[in-house]
């Protein structure tokens, strides 16, 4: 069973920073393509960006220059550091990936006030 466990949401003031991880289990985590995207109230579901088995990424453009994504494959983990928050980046964020079909975790609030 693939299972994605997001960590790291809080409130946080515009302009400050924040990382969120991605643990996952019961895939080839190494091998896996994994990604972000991010529900803000009212809003649609939206990507903010993923990375592949080499490391590769890419990203929305609302978040270019201020998001990185990183892993660590020994830790089955995936990271997105966030700096330099605006309030419009508020939302829950999840980790998604794809296994015969989408797997997506249960998301974590990241709350960035003025």
């Amino acid at each position: 069973q693939v299972r994605l466990q997001e960590s790291g949401g809080a409130v946080v003031q515009a302009g400050g920073s924040l990382r969120l991880s991605c643990v996952g289990s019961g895939l080839t985590f190494k091998i896996s393509t994994l990604r972000w995207f991010r529900q803000a109230p009212g809003k649609e579901r939206e990507l903010v960006g993923g990375i592949n088995n080499v490391g590769s990424t890419n990203y929305a453009d609302s978040v270019k220059g201020r998001f990185t994504i990183s892993r660590d494959n020994a830790r089955n983990t995936m990271y997105l550091q966030m700096n330099s928050l605006k309030v419009e980046d508020t939302g829950v964020y999840y980790c998604t990936t794809f296994y015969k079909r989408e797997f997506w975790g249960q998301g974590t609030q990241v709350t960035v006030s003025s």
